[in-house]
C-alpha cells in the first residue's frame, strides 16, 4: 500500500528526535516513495502545503521543520501585536504608484 507523503515525513521525524531542514525532509520522503526525479519536481509544491497545513507539524527558524508536540506554544507562535504595519505610508506608496503609472501612460 502507498502512504501518504506526509506521513512519511511524520514517521521520519518521529524517529530523528530533532528538527530537519526541509530540503532535507523532502530528500528522505522522495527516498521511501521511490520517487523519480520528475516525481519528485511534480509534487514538493504539494508536500510542502501538506506540510504548512498538518498541525502536526512546525516550522521553526532556517526552515526546518519538526513535530509540534516537542515545542511549547510560545516558541512556534508569533505574537501579532508586535507586529507593526504603517498603513498610511502604503496608501501612499499606491497613490505614488499610479500617478507615475498615469504620467507614463500620457507620455505616449
Amino acid at each position: 500500500m502507498k502512504r501518504a507523503m506526509i506521513d512519511i515525513a511524520f514517521d521520519s521525524l518521529k524517529t530523528k528526535h530533532k528538527a530537519v531542514v526541509f530540503i532535507n525532509l523532502w530528500n528522505e520522503v522522495c527516498e521511501v516513495a521511490g520517487f523519480t526525479q520528475a516525481q519528485a519536481e511534480d509534487n514538493i509544491a504539494q508536500f510542502y502545503s501538506d506540510l504548512s497545513l498538518d498541525d502536526r507539524f512546525v516550522c521553526i527558524e532556517g526552515n526546518q521543520w519538526d513535530l509540534r508536540e516537542r515545542h511549547t506554544y510560545n516558541e512556534v507562535v508569533i505574537d501579532t501585536e508586535e507586529i507593526l504595519i504603517d498603513e498610511e505610508n502604503d496608501d501612499d506608496d499606491y497613490e505614488h504608484e499610479s500617478s507615475s503609472k498615469k504620467e507614463k501612460s500620457e507620455d505616449y
